[in-house]
């Protein structure tokens, strides 16, 4: 059987070449590959999803970014076109569900199954939970199918319904144990379906948060990644290549100073009121030091804070977080607080503050530096922790607890969706602000290329500022 491999020309910003060596490169050529190969092509494909200009331009429209150069300062004043997103699109579909589905089909007819499907299964139910997060309506039973002319859109909830039937199927091959792909195909964890079963229950509990299903996205968080060393995420080298994807953009591009860090952002962990430029956003008090933060996160440089490339978040050598043991932790904080209230909310804080107290994700954080503290009750109460304005100690556990999760997913899709998920409640919601206007944005646009393609694309096209399904 042949097979169409999308891969990948893009690394200039998103390279990996070490791991798809000897793979197509012309999407319009078929080529004949096996299934290790193609699984290590999709892994590579959803880094660029997960970890490229996606993320970047979700964390220009929640707040972690300011651009201040050509078509980033562009996006900074929501001056976005269809056109903007149509790569986007693109590593959705073709770098990531084309691939997997693609793999699935070779390793079958190579006569494996079980633990590589379920791989293969979590890497495209992650895909495609992420473009309904960005987009709302999409293609799901008709995606990366290139026999489907015009691929039907299904609305937004169905679509997060079907990720989730997608992840229990992948979950049940996964612990069949039967199966296991090739020794260095896999590029995570190598083919051991422990951490991929995990990985698929924070990825449930995920998308149970962005669809406010809170309960369930408790009971799957209890399930969830249980370690730092189970962690999804791409891993990265010192050639060029195969660095880290901010590494490339902030250190190497010719565009690094088209982008900065907001002076919001910085303002939340800059400890030094001589280089806060909002000093009276800092979150540090009695309990809490963000100097070990601030130092892992950011850099100055002379075009302003940039995401330390040196040897913190966009280091060569970090990994390209895709879903982490720190993210389901906060889940567990926030769904805790919102199922079983402040006391069950506090103690599951007060776990990820016991993980951040001895270093947590800060690879570069000196210990005598790490001050995170126990919470107690009394803490929140008026006049105390993120309670300045005397709301209700509840009130104010869910500030800390949301803006915890803001900080911790920097740089990530992630942001982008908490700021829309949380939008109307205006008490306790981390204070992003419009960039101009009164409104912030919602969605990304279809674009250009389904528009001129697929006459099942939806009409009219929904507006940037438009709320998709699940955040009306």
């Amino acid at each position: 059987m042949r097979y169409t491999i999308i891969l990948l020309a893009l690394f200039t910003l998103s390279s990996c070449s070490d791991w798809v060596e000897g793979l197509n490169e012309n999407p319009n050529s078929p080529t004949t590959a096996n299934y290790p190969q193609i699984l290590t092509g999709a892994q590579v494909g959803n880094a660029i999803l997960q970890n490229g200009e996606a993320a970047r331009k979700a964390g220009i429209f929640c707040g972690y970014y300011t651009g201040i150069d050509r078509q980033h300062e562009g996006f900074s004043q929501y001056a976005v076109t269809t056109s903007d997103f149509n790569n986007q699109w693109n590593s959705v579909y073709v770098d990531a569900v084309a691939n997997t589905l693609a793999a699935e089909a070779a390793a079958m007819e190579a006569g494996v199954g079980g633990v590589t499907l379920g791989i293969s299964e979590v890497i495209r139910a992650g895909a495609l939970g992420t473009a309904a997060s960005l987009w709302g309506s999409i293609p799901f039973d008709d995606a990366g199918r290139p026999d489907v002319e015009n691929p039907s859109y299904e609305d937004q909830i169905t679509v997060y319904n079907k990720v989730q039937s997608l992840l229990d199927e992948a979950i049940g091959h996964l612990e069949s144990g039967e199966g296991r792909p090739e020794s260095g195909s896999d590029v995570h964890f190598d083919g051991n379906p422990g951490p991929w079963v995990e990985v698929a229950h924070s990825l449930k509990a995920r998308f149970y948060m962005h669809t406010k299903e809170y309960a369930n996205a408790l009971q799957e968080a209890q399930l969830g990644i249980s370690s730092p060393g189970n962690n999804w995420a791409m891993p990265h080298g010192n050639a060029l290549e195969n660095s880290n994807l901010n590494y490339q953009f902030f250190a190497i591009a010719s565009r690094q100073a088209d982008l900065i860090t907001s002076d919001f952002m910085v303002s939340l962990v800059d400890p030094d009121a001589g280089t806060n430029p909002i000093f009276e956003n800092y979150r540090g008090n009695a309990k809490t030091d963000e100097a070990a933060r601030y130092n892992y996160l950011f850099r100055s440089t002379s075009v302003g804070f940039q995401p330390n490339t040196i040897d913190g978040f966009a280091a060569q050598e970090a990994p390209g977080n895709f879903m982490t043991y720190a993210e389901n932790l906060l889940i567990l904080a926030e769904a805790s607080y919102r199922v079983n209230g402040f006391d069950a909310g506090l103690e599951a804080l007060n776990t990820f503050r016991a993980y951040m107290a001895g270093g947590g994700y800060l690879s570069n954080a000196d210990p005598s530096t790490l001050t995170y503290d126990a919470y107690e009750a009394a803490d929140f109460e008026a006049g105390g922790i993120e309670n300045g304005d005397g709301i209700s100690r509840e009130d104010a556990l869910l500030r800390e607890i949301l803006e915890e999760r803001y900080i911790t997913l920097f740089g990530s899709i992630e942001g982008f969706n908490d700021t829309r998920r949380t939008l109307n409640e205006t008490q306790v919601r981390v204070p992003v602000q419009p960039n101009r206007g009164d409104d912030l944005p919602q969605r990304f646009l279809y674009p250009q290329s389904e528009i001129d393609r697929n006459t099942n694309t939806p009409n009219p096209i929904p507006d940037f500022f438009d709320p998709t399904a699940v955040n009306q």
